[in-house]
């Protein structure tokens, strides 16, 4: 995941919880964009998805 960009990162990780993936992948990707410390509020970004209509 080093070779990642950090935009490509974010969005991968979005449309890992939009097309409800798999959690591991998901966990994965968000440890991934805490040790980049990038600023995305991962709890906040979950709770407005699980509400919107993408489920």
């Amino acid at each position: 995941m080093s070779r990642m960009s950090d935009d490509l990162l974010v969005e991968a990780y979005k449309q890992a919880i939009v097309l409800n993936l798999c959690p591991g992948f998901i966990r994965l990707l968000e440890k991934e964009i805490q040790r980049r410390s990038l600023q995305l509020d991962i709890e906040s970004y979950q709770s407005i998805i699980k509400s919107s209509s993408f489920q």
